[in-house]
């Protein structure tokens, strides 16, 4: 017979909430909840090698399910190691939950063995830490967890412990979250919209993550085409709206050209859907500028704490972005049906400069070097034959920007990719991804730097006999850093030289086809092998470092040209 303990009604409560899977590194100070999942053979346990595995993994699960990602820890070391996926769930928007095992409640604030005051620790990162002390009080305590992570602006949630209160009788409750009702935009908002939509030549909609479901891209894309405003997409949110539709006009990342910036500062309108305006997004708080746009600005968020946080709106709205777009929509549809032809005639040749603009930017580049593979190359051939369901998986680095700038995203064709920047992302979310997602194919995209951080993480692609394609860009350098050296310091390189293994025989060691391309003639053969392997396959790019240097620090390239 099953005693049913506190540990018990904490995994009911994630039960009855659609938490179905775990991702972990067992340790001694949460084994009544390890115990406790036996009796939950339908929580997938996924066992990880290292805790900023397991977080990555839970992160990336929470993106595609809109349910918290679940990761559990032990103490101290361990909690430590998961904070990376903390910080990331915060800077990505994304609802997780942290689970970590306690000292005894009796040794809390004592300085005991690998205690740590979490309150302190993540206090200013997760959107609530608690610790529970009472066994009564644990599905509570996870009940309020989903309510939190998944309300407002996602984020992270930590829930913490102790060891000895995971075993007590209590009662197991059967708790569900009820989705609180989506605030709907007031008539009076949409009214002001609407003039200041019919009174814009060149009006802009700059389109963020709350945007990120079926309902938004629909919602989005049938505004857009009604009013016909081109659409930039924030931060690395370029699934959101399909790339090669006439109105996309491109994304607000790290590298826009000025010219590009430039020509969107030139609206006369801006509609804000479902972004934060973040610093990135904003070109550093620049576009629109602070803290009062020279063109009026509409924000859109659900979260009262974004809107007006930095930039003053002239009108704020806080609701349901997908909700905003539809009810624009059918306003728009209806008002602007007599606009004047010479208005509709300039939205057109609006949309058109933007559009070509950023047609120019993303035209696939022609790169001429001698120490290797540009990984743009891999980039424009994975493109050439991509499903139109594979989702991406990046790390964080330079070989990334080719697919940032140039691959072109039709939704359901899925971008994974880190706001946070953070490196060793790339391998755990594709874990998460196909496991979550098995019919659709999957590519992770990792430098050297970041592999050797979480690339362990592909065993469970082992295990499960999960058919992602891993390819490796090798340039023994840590080349985003490297970058910014040659920048600032050209010519001084402490710290950035890598020294790397056999990648090949570490993969074939984990149990994986594997092989290396050193030439770009070899790059559709190997893709072709690897998408045709119906298992794990790793490919090893033997990558050029001269490809993403600033062209005046290129060795090669000055010696070819007589510099």
């Amino acid at each position: 017979m099953i005693v049913t303990t506190s540990a018990h009604a904490l995994l009911q409560v994630f039960a009855d909430n659609g938490l179905d899977r775990v991702f972990l590194v067992p340790g001694e100070s949460y084994l009544g909840v390890l115990d406790a999942l036996s009796d939950f053979p339908h929580i997938d346990v996924v066992t990880c090698r290292h805790e900023a595995g397991a977080s990555f993994m839970a992160c990336a699960d929470g993106r595609l399910t809109k349910r918290p990602g679940v990761v559990m820890v032990s103490r101290g070391p361990g909690a430590t190691n998961a904070s990376i996926g903390v910080h990331n769930a915060q800077q990505d928007a994304i609802p997780l939950i942290l689970v970590i095992g306690q000292i005894p409640k009796a040794d809390l604030r004592k300085e005991a063995f690998q205690e740590i005051d979490y309150q302190r620790m993540y206090g200013s990162i997760a959107k609530w830490v608690v610790e529970v002390t009472d066994p009564s009080k644990l599905a509570e305590a996870a009940f309020k967890a989903i309510r939190i992570a998944t309300s407002g602006t996602p984020g992270p949630v930590v829930l913490v412990v102790p060891e000895d209160i995971q075993q007590q009788t209590v009662p197991q409750p059967h708790w569900t979250v009820s989705p609180q009702a989506a605030t709907v935009p007031s008539p009076g908002a949409l009214e002001q919209v609407v003039d200041l939509l019919r009174a814009a030549e060149r009006p802009l909609i700059i389109a963020g993550g709350a945007l990120d479901s079926d309902r938004g891209r629909n919602a989005l894309r049938r505004l857009a085409e009604a009013a016909h405003v081109p659409v930039a997409v924030s931060f690395r949110q370029h699934d959101i709206f399909p790339n090669t539709h006439p109105l996309f006009v491109g994304d607000l990342g790290l590298v826009n050209p000025r010219e590009q910036i430039a020509a969107f500062d030139r609206s006369d309108l801006i509609l804000a859907i479902g972004t934060r305006l973040g610093d990135i997004t904003t070109q550093g708080y620049a576009f629109p500028s602070l803290p009062k746009p020279r063109q009026p600005l509409v924000h859109v968020y659900p979260d009262d704490h974004i809107v007006g946080l930095h930039v003053s709106a002239d009108v704020g709205v806080v609701c349901d972005p997908a909700l905003f777009a539809e009810a624009l929509a059918d306003r728009v549809e209806r008002a602007l049906v007599d606009t004047p032809v010479e208005t509709r005639a300039g939205r057109q040749a609006w949309a058109d400069t933007l559009h070509a603009m950023h047609a120019d930017i993303a035209r696939w580049p022609s790169i001429a070097v001698e120490d290797g593979v540009p990984f743009a190359s891999v980039v424009e051939r994975l493109a050439a034959i991509a499903p139109p369901n594979l989702a991406v998986c990046l790390d964080a680095g330079t070989f990334a920007a080719p697919v940032y700038r140039h691959f072109s995203f039709v939704y359901p064709q899925r971008l994974m990719a880190p706001l946070s920047g953070a490196m060793g992302y790339g391998t755990p979310a594709a874990v998460a991804t196909k496991l979550r997602h098995p019919e659709r194919p999957v590519v992770c995209m990792v430098g050297d730097g970041g592999f050797l951080m979480t690339g362990n993480e592909m065993i469970a692609a082992v295990e499960r006999a999960l058919p992602i394609v891993f390819i490796l860009s090798n340039n023994n350098c840590y080349g985003s850093i490297r970058v910014h050296q040659d920048k600032t310091y050209p010519g001084r390189h402490v710290g950035t030289t890598l020294s790397n293994p056999n990648f090949v025989a570490i993969a074939r060691a984990f149990g994986i086809q594997a092989e290396r391309v050193d030439a770009a003639d070899q790059i559709d053969g190997a893709l072709d092998r690897a998408f045709h392997a119906q298992a794990p396959y790793f490919i090893e790019v033997r990558t050029s470092l001269d490809a993403i240097l600033p062209r005046a620090s290129q060795p090669a390239v000055q010696a070819r040209s007589g510099n």
